[in-house]
């Protein structure tokens, strides 16, 4: 048996080219009889020496973080380790979980060094995004913000091809993004959950290109994507629930069944695009809607527990008759969608 880590290591050292390691991934694809594009397989651990490196990864980067935390730069310190640190366990080993994690705290590394260095406050810029701060010290400095993360990410990219790389650099764009904007033009902070809803749907259609690049979904451009629509998902349901008024805490029967149609609304593009990452982060906000609606009406234990067991069974129901749904869903959308869409 040969594993994803073996192909890459063969095609990193040259013994195999990526268009035959993508052949070969299609013809074992073609020998399988069930449809495996639609079960959208992740690969996070091969094994528990991942746990057993990333749990020694997360002390030492945590160490060193607190150890130079005196000088100002834990950010920049923690980003060159965890760069160095992939060289070996990304590049050499080509270990998932510490692959991930060491992408993670390389890019967060870089966001919180320009937070130092522009001297802006994260937790104003989160209240710029969801609330109402007043002020944003150096925001004309943010300008540089988006630029120089996603410089980072792309370097990080180009080196180590982890494929949470893309998703993680765009989702400290939006954040910086957000605040410059925010910050800068303050007129535009009551239309902060329009601004993220957009960023979303952006995040969004960028996981469909990387999708629509590989439709049978055999390469790495389709981890990518599955990060991409993991990242948009909360970016588009979150505004959504709150423009329509479902996170108020004022909801009622109308809301209940707004929040309802819109988590069907979700269901129906999850099927077509073949995500499921839009229904799990939508059902958070269904049930924050629903539950403001059964304290509202003085019925909460019962009521809760009810819904939890249809909205668990509906879930259940929709994942092992998945495949039925989307061919019936993917029937009925039109030639050039289908086109363009996972096969």
């Amino acid at each position: 048996m040969y594993s994803e880590s073996d192909l890459d290591a063969a095609v990193a050292a040259g013994k195999l080219s990526a268009e035959e390691a993508d052949k070969f991934r299609a013809f074992i694809a073609t020998q399988k009889s069930a449809p495996d594009a639609d079960e959208e397989f992740v690969r996070l651990v091969s094994g528990f020496n991942d746990i057993f490196v990333s749990i020694a990864i997360i002390l030492v980067l945590t160490a060193l973080g607190l150890l130079t935390a005196p000088t100002g730069s834990p950010g920049l310190c923690v980003a060159a380790a965890s760069w160095g640190l992939a060289e070996y366990f990304t590049r050499k080993r080509h270990m998932a979980l510490p692959s991930i994690l060491l992408l993670l705290t390389y890019v967060t590394g870089v966001a919180v060094t320009l937070v130092w260095i522009i001297g802006f406050n994260i937790a104003t810029a989160f209240a710029l995004i969801f609330g109402h701060a007043a002020t944003l010290p150096g925001s004309a400095a943010l300008l540089l913000g988006p630029v120089l993360i996603a410089a980072a990410a792309w370097a990080h990219w180009r080196r180590f091809h982890v494929p949470i790389t893309i998703a993680a650099g765009a989702g400290w764009v939006v954040f910086f993004g957000l605040a410059m904007l925010l910050g800068l033009i303050p007129a535009l902070r009551p239309a902060a959950p329009e601004l993220l809803l957009a960023c979303g749907l952006a995040v969004f259609a960028l996981g469909l290109r990387w999708d629509m690049a590989d439709r049978a979904r055999l390469t790495r451009r389709t981890d990518v994507a599955f990060w991409l629509h993991l990242l948009a998902a909360p970016l588009i349901v979150h505004p959504l629930f709150h423009l329509l008024g479902l996170l108020h805490g004022n909801a009622g029967a109308g809301s209940a069944v707004a929040a309802i149609a819109i988590y069907l609304g979700l269901g129906l593009v999850a099927l077509l695009v073949d995500r499921r990452a839009l229904l799990v982060s939508g059902l958070f906000y269904l049930f924050s809607a629903l539950s403001a609606v059964l304290k509202a009406t003085g019925v909460l234990g019962h009521g809760l527990a009810v819904t939890a067991l249809v909205a668990g069974t509906a879930l259940l129901l929709l994942s092992a008759f998945w495949h039925k749904a989307r061919q019936g869903v993917m029937a009925l959308a039109p030639a050039g969608l289908r086109r363009i869409l996972p096969a």
